[in-house]
């Protein structure tokens, strides 16, 4: 099986706080992720984050850059993944909307101090 492209997008507002959601289906159902998808033939990592963001959110981005990139073997799965990390900012004042209810189930404003003690606490009830 050949490995997938995917995108997964840091989007900030004017505080500096980015959008994660609570996940639903296959992959990582029940945890957080950043939104994103899959890369279409032909597609600029940038556009691909812009759309995403777009179709999940409802959130529009603007100064959209390359942040990192990981490659991802999970055998148990048997899925190969590519992913490529994006970020950029979103209009000033305007909330994410959940538009796809079947793969999220809300979406949150996190500050990077507030995910790492939402971390913390999650390893403790582990």
């Amino acid at each position: 099986m050949d490995p997938k492209v995917g995108v997964g997008v840091f989007v900030f507002n004017a505080a500096g706080k980015f959008v994660i959601g609570k996940r639903q289906g296959s992959l990582g159902a029940g945890t957080w992720g950043l939104p994103g998808g899959h890369l279409e033939f032909g597609e600029s990592f940038e556009t691909c984050a812009t759309r995403e963001t777009l179709e999940e959110t409802g959130l529009k981005m603007k100064d959209v850059r390359f942040l990192n990139a990981t490659n991802s073997i999970m055998k148990a799965e048997d899925k190969h993944y590519i992913t490529i990390f994006m970020g950029g900012v979103c209009e000033e004042g305007v909330d994410p909307e959940v538009l796809e209810p079947e793969k999220c189930d809300g979406w949150e404003w996190i500050s990077w101090d507030e995910l790492r003690v939402y971390g913390e606490e999650e390893m403790k009830a582990d």
